[in-house]
């Protein structure tokens, strides 16, 4: 089947290679499969006969979905741990919280490294592996580096992660180097970062990983093929997705629009893209009408994983907006932390960042914008482990501009069982 990469800006087409930039005039890629020829391959019942297989490469969330990921891909090529079949969680903390009847979240926390990046990763590690590729490389506040490491480890690869000095939460610094790969301290933030892996990336002939490569995209794209399939082949009304470097919104946008086309949804849902106050140079760009990003220079927010001020995946997430009628918005730190102490003490729990699609979902009710009575997913993005200090820095009154709402102050008693009794 013809699978070929085109230029988002210039239409230039391409065949599927190392390259990851437009030669012509510097665009980064859309993957553009044969949906015709997939048409005839795939269905519902297809998808749903791979649920809960232990073949290779079933058992994935996102290998399930193979024929809308990569279908160039081999066997022997892909490498999986596996990951996605992430559970949807609604609880009535979060229900009274928000004021939607019928929230869920999707914890893409359950993913082997704890985080939605394994999708994407599988995917560009695997086409990493077809090309031949020995030395892989990725900037990160910190989830893509632990997800690359993983991967890159278990295909046997060597691995360079860029990561911003002093910026990282130990959780994710430490998955990086425990998995092996090799760490560079950038000083400045994670878009200085970024700019020097590219440029060691055009330079040293490194395989960059970060959501620039466009299969990471097309591996994300499995979290709405994947909720599309739980919720039995039918669309929510919204769904609410934390927004940084914007690679899950451009690639729920794209999921939807190939899902319509190939009639498995009759509906595309409305996506609202969710940034960190401190960092929102996408919500910016959408209030002004803006065709073009200006960059935030020195982008400030507990939420690191979203802690980023120049997104380059900004032109197909505003391509996903225009297309499913969406919604930008931003939320600010108070709001971020209060939501995740509602999301923790729910026993769901999530890292900061993923607290912004619930915080940004009670916002939206609160304008009018929702409606309480629609069907929400919001997606959970990282596990709860992934910044403790965050956690216990809230619940302690400790984060500088953060007053808690939801406080859970540890109580230091005498060891006997009175001061026991009297507590309780």
């Amino acid at each position: 089947m013809g699978i070929t990469l085109r230029c988002i800006d210039c239409g230039k087409e391409f065949e599927p290679s190392g390259i990851y930039e437009c030669s012509n005039c510097g665009g980064i890629f859309d993957v553009v499969p044969d949906l015709d020829f997939i048409r005839e391959k795939i269905s519902k019942r297809l998808f749903d006969s791979r649920l809960g297989s232990r073949e290779f490469p079933y058992r994935s969330g996102v290998w399930r979905f193979r024929e809308l990921i990569h279908p160039l891909v081999k066997d022997k090529e892909i490498v999986s741990r596996p990951e996605g079949d992430t559970n949807l969680y609604s609880h009535k903390k979060v229900i009274q919280y928000t004021g939607i009847e019928n929230i869920f979240m999707k914890h893409e926390g359950e993913n082997p490294t704890g985080s939605f990046k394994d999708r994407g990763m599988t995917a560009g590690i695997s086409e990493a592996k077809r090309l031949g590729m020995n030395l892989v490389a990725c900037a990160s506040t910190g989830n893509t580096s632990a997800s690359m490491a993983a991967y890159a480890s278990m295909a046997g690869m060597r691995s360079i992660v860029f990561i911003p000095e002093g910026e990282i939460a130990f959780g994710k610094l430490s998955q990086a180097m425990a998995y092996g790969a090799q760490v560079f301290q950038v000083s400045g933030n994670f878009d200085d970062a970024m700019s020097l892996v590219q440029k060691s990336s055009r330079e040293l002939g490194i395989y960059l990983l970060n959501s620039i490569n466009p299969w990471r995209v097309e591996g994300q794209k499995s979290i709405m093929f994947e909720l599309i399939q739980q919720l039995n082949w039918s669309s929510p009304d919204w769904v609410v997705v934390p927004a940084g470097n914007l690679g899950n919104t451009s690639a729920f946008g794209k999921a939807f629009d190939e899902l319509e086309k190939l009639e498995l949804i009759e509906e595309i849902p409305r996506i609202a893209s969710i940034q960190a106050t401190g960092a929102d140079p996408f919500y910016r760009t959408w209030k002004e009408k803006k065709e073009e990003l200006k960059p935030v220079k020195d982008p400030e927010t507990i939420a690191t994983a979203i802690k980023i001020g120049n997104p380059v995946s900004w032109k197909k997430a505003l391509r996903t907006i225009k297309l499913t009628n969406g919604i930008v918005e931003e939320v600010t730190d108070q709001e971020i932390m209060d939501a995740k102490a509602v999301i923790d003490s729910s026993g769901i729990g999530c890292e900061p960042a993923s607290a912004a699609s619930v915080a940004g979902a009670k916002k939206l009710v609160e304008s009018g914008m929702i409606d309480k009575k629609e069907r929400v997913v919001c997606i959970i993005t990282g596990n709860i482990l992934k910044d403790p200090d965050a956690t216990i820095n809230y619940h302690l009154g400790k984060l500088k501009g953060i007053s808690p709402r939801f406080p859970n102050n540890p109580v230091v008693i005498e060891a006997s069982l009175d001061a026991v009794r009297n507590v309780i």
